[in-house]
C-alpha cells in the first residue's frame, strides 16, 4: 500500500504538484486468536520485525471474539517478551449509543487510566466484549518509535466494539499514553482481562 505525503501547509493554494514522496505501509506479521490466552508480537521472533527499522507501527484488531465477557488488554516488553510491566501513563475517553436509543453519553473515564502503572491497560472500556455470536471489538493501534533509547514510547489506540449488556450498545474507545522509559521496546502482548481470545485477528504493519 502507498501512503503519500504532502508537507506543504499551503497546500490548498497550489494549483499543480511535480513529483510526489511516496510511504509505505509494510505488512510484518499476522496472529489469529484460536482459544488463545495472549497474542504476543516478539521483535526477531517468528518473522516479527518491532524495531528501529520503522519509526512507527500499526496494530490492527479485526473481529476480536471474547470466550468470557471481558476487556482487551496491551502491554509492553523491553526485554524481549520475558516481562510485560513497562510504566505507563495513559488517557481514556469513550463514546456510546444504545441500539434502542435509550442512552448516549460521551466521557473521560478517569478509572480507566494508568497513572506511572506496570498494569495492563484496557483498551476497551465503559463495558465488556459482548459474548453472542455477533459481538466483537475491531479497531487499531499506534506506536511510535519504539526502538528509541531517548524518548519515552507513545501509543494510541481506537476501538469500536459491543457492549455485553441487555441492550446492546456501540462504544467506540480512545486510549492515548506513553511508555515511560527510555529502553528500546521490542515486544507488544495483547489479551483479556479474563479468558480467551476466542476468535479474531491482530496484524502488524511497519510505516514508513
Amino acid at each position: 500500500m502507498s501512503i503519500v505525503k504532502l508537507n506543504n501547509r499551503g497546500v490548498r493554494s497550489v494549483t499543480a504538484f511535480g513529483s510526489l514522496t511516496s510511504g509505505s505501509m509494510t505488512f510484518i506479521k499476522k496472529l489469529t486468536a484460536s482459544s488463545s490466552s495472549t497474542l504476543s508480537f516478539v521483535d526477531g521472533s517468528s518473522d516479527v520485525v518491532l524495531d528501529n527499522t520503522y519509526k512507527e507501527y500499526l496494530f490492527t484488531f479485526k473481529n476480536i471474539h471474547a470466550s468470557a465477557a471481558s476487556e482487551l488488554q496491551v502491554n509492553f516488553s523491553a526485554d524481549t517478551g520475558s516481562n510485560y510491566n513497562v510504566t505507563k501513563t495513559t488517557s481514556v475517553f469513550y463514546a456510546y449509543h444504545k441500539e434502542n436509543g435509550a442512552s448516549t453519553t460521551l466521557t473521560k473515564s478517569d478509572n480507566e487510566d494508568l497513572q506511572q502503572s506496570t498494569a495492563f491497560q484496557n483498551l476497551t472500556v465503559a463495558s465488556q466484549i459482548g459474548l453472542d455470536a455477533d459481538e466483537c471489538a475491531s479497531g487499531q493501534m499506534h506506536l511510535f518509535n519504539p526502538s528509541s533509547t531517548t524518548f519515552v514510547k507513545h501509543f494510541i489506540s481506537r476501538t469500536n466494539y459491543v457492549s455485553n449488556d441487555g441492550d446492546p450498545f456501540c462504544i467506540a474507545c480512545q486510549v492515548a499514553g506513553y511508555c515511560n522509559t527510555t529502553s528500546a521496546i521490542d515486544a507488544v502482548q495483547f489479551k483479556m482481562a479474563s479468558g480467551n481470545i476466542d476468535a479474531g485477528d491482530i496484524c502488524l504493519y511497519g510505516i514508513n
